[in-house]
């Protein structure tokens, strides 16, 4: 078993961040509704990131084609763990068609390279997405400004600066159940 499996994540008492990118076509329409919209299709498996530096090394700091706008998702922690609690882990591949999966992987640094410790990606589709747009998303933020000032910073050599504008995470406090089922790192 990989050791240092965590989620790590900007948090606090009810909520916690979690990060997509979609193209304009998505995410402008989500933005104004306060929760994804068509053509937004939550039959389709939507994976979120509760890091937000792997969220950058999948969209290639927001600049792959169909991942232009870096969205917040502020959603409940009731609902995050109630889907981590449904969740199939992505190398069983005895479950038939899951809702609900997770996935981990190594977790990256400004450059995109991997560290020693495993990020959380989750996955959602059918039922459990419906209930994540329906009635666990509280609010969405377009942090692709961020996700370009960040960047610049990166690329022109001011790592302190960057590192200074990213959000605050921190190992998030899963429950026993929780930790135990995924195979989290206590």
């Amino acid at each position: 078993m990989v050791k240092n499996k965590e989620v790590r994540a900007d948090y606090d008492d009810r909520h916690i961040t979690v990060y997509q990118a979609y193209s304009p076509a998505i995410a402008l329409p989500a933005l104004e509704a306060g929760t994804f919209v068509a053509p937004f299709k939550p039959d389709r498996m939507t994976w979120v990131k509760p890091s937000f530096l792997w969220m950058m090394y999948r969209c290639g700091w927001g600049e792959k084609e169909g991942q232009e706008h870096v969205l917040a998702v502020r959603v409940t922690r009731s609902g995050f763990e109630s889907a981590l609690r449904a969740a199939v882990l992505s190398h069983d591949r005895t479950a038939r068609k899951p809702e609900v999966r997770v996935q981990w992987d190594p977790e990256r640094d400004l450059h995109h390279n991997a560290l020693d410790h495993r990020s959380l990606q989750l996955g959602l589709a059918g039922a459990t997405s419906t209930r994540y747009v329906t009635e666990w998303i509280t609010g969405l933020t377009d942090v692709t400004p961020l996700v370009r000032e960040v960047h610049a910073l990166v690329r022109a050599g001011s790592l302190d600066e960057a590192t200074a504008l990213l959000p605050r995470e921190r190992p998030y406090p899963l429950p026993e159940d929780v930790r135990e089922h995924l195979g989290a790192s206590a």
